[in-house]
């Protein structure tokens, strides 16, 4: 069952035990679809950064972007 990360703890243990997020967001559709994947590599009140796989970064804005990690 997907875990949604809402709270800065959420983000903080996401981002210590290196565990994959997706990064969500509504589509024109008013569904939400993955709009990323990755590792948190740091986060503040408004923006959440992942690193992909392939070493690449990006930003989200925590307002429209819901994060959740699936867990075992």
């Amino acid at each position: 069952m997907p875990k949604p990360l809402v709270k800065n703890i959420d983000f903080f243990v996401a981002a210590m035990s290196q565990t994959f997020v997706s990064a969500l967001q509504l589509d024109p559709d008013g569904m939400y679809s993955q709009v990323g994947y990755g590792i948190i590599e740091k986060f503040s009140e408004d923006y959440v950064r992942v690193k992909r796989f392939d070493g690449t970064v990006s930003h989200y804005d925590r307002g429209i972007t819901k994060f959740q990690h699936n867990r075992a």
